[in-house]
């Protein structure tokens, strides 16, 4: 086990990676707190599902939010290291603010020039 990762447990939560808030492990909604329910930034800590054996420990951007069966949101995570995505559950105390900002990113910001559509343009 990594030693922030004993602290973590020791103390009750971590730091987040990203915005350096302190993040209890208790949550509503989910049994394993994963992210800063802040800024939504994660750690690359695990190689599968809770195990804590990643060597990797790089911060992990929320790059999207993916719908699951029976309507459930999760976030998308990428490693900033390796480039490894996740996914993770969303939580009851997620920043709802946040949620909708990175759920929206593509149509406010389109990976192609809306311009350029057919029916579009001058």
């Amino acid at each position: 086990m990594k030693h922030q990762d004993r602290h973590a447990r020791d103390s009750g939560g971590f730091s987040c990676v990203h915005c350096g808030r302190f993040v209890t492990h208790r949550s509503y909604g989910t049994r394993q707190r994963n992210h800063c329910p802040h800024c939504l930034w994660s750690r690359h800590v695990d190689d599968k599902v809770g195990d804590r054996r990643s060597a990797c420990n790089q911060p992990m951007e929320p790059i999207a939010v993916a719908s699951r069966g029976g309507g459930e949101w999760a976030l998308v995570h990428r490693c900033q290291g390796c480039g490894h995505l996740r996914t993770n559950r969303i939580a009851g105390d997620d920043d709802e603010l946040a949620l909708l900002a990175l759920a929206l990113r593509p149509i406010s910001h389109p990976a192609f020039p809306i311009d350029c559509l057919p029916g579009r343009g001058p």
